[in-house]
């Protein structure tokens, strides 16, 4: 297996925004359903599209409730996110060495884009497949196969790198490999769960996976 391309999650995967997910959903539900949801009751809706989470609760009001999470998602973006470590100097290091790189999120497309510029990661990514780029988000393979087709490449090259099981099952029903990251904010052992074939500790543990030794490139290049 020699692999060329590499798709990522955003949000938890290659941009720490836990906290930024959960506040808005702690702000829209406490609207909508005062006192009734905390902090670990809205770890559940990490992940899905959030038109599926608010449909769930209530489906003649998702669109609403979508919309109120937006404007304070948006507001409070980039006071809220962070970034995990060695992301940037992976990402960097893998377009370097002149592989693929694409983004598949169940974020809106511009959304994403914010994220991805905050954190100095957009100049890597030659495709960013967002929610309103599809007409199934994962765990439907479309917006894998979207950006595939988008990168001139093919499934049996490709890896897809998540921390949900969206990621995880979106990967195998696209007929790619499968990576977990170990820092997902539901753990490592939830993420298991959906057997992806490798599982990071670091981001930079991908590294290995694709063939590049950055410590024997260090040694020789002095």
């Amino acid at each position: 297996m020699t692999i060329r391309t590499i798709l990522f999650d955003l949000d938890g995967t290659l941009i720490d925004t836990n906290e930024l997910i959960i506040q808005s959903f702690l702000h829209t539900l406490g609207i909508y359903y005062p006192g009734r949801y905390g902090r670990e009751d809205v770890l559940p809706f990490i992940g899905p599209s959030l038109y599926e989470t608010f449909g769930s609760l209530d489906p003649e009001r998702a669109e609403e409730m979508v919309k109120t999470y937006r404007t304070f998602n948006h507001a409070r973006h980039d006071e809220l996110i962070r970034e995990f470590d060695t992301v940037y100097e992976t990402i960097e290091t893998l377009h370097r060495r002149g592989f693929r790189l694409g983004v598949v999120t169940t974020k809106m497309h511009d959304t994403a884009l914010m994220g991805l510029r905050k954190t100095r990661l957009e100049p890597f990514f030659s495709c960013v497949i967002g929610l309103d780029d599809v007409n199934r988000p994962k765990p439907d393979p479309e917006p894998i196969h979207k950006a595939l087709e988008a990168l001139e490449s093919t499934p049996d090259e490709a890896l897809m790198v998540g921390d949900n099981y969206h990621d995880i099952l979106a990967g195998k029903n696209a007929g790619v490999k499968t990576v977990g990251v170990a820092w997902a904010i539901k753990g490592r052992e939830y993420l298991e769960q959906y057997k992806p074939d490798y599982m990071l500790e670091k981001m930079s543990d991908l590294l290995a996976i694709v063939g590049i030794n950055e410590r024997k490139e260090e040694a020789s290049s002095r």
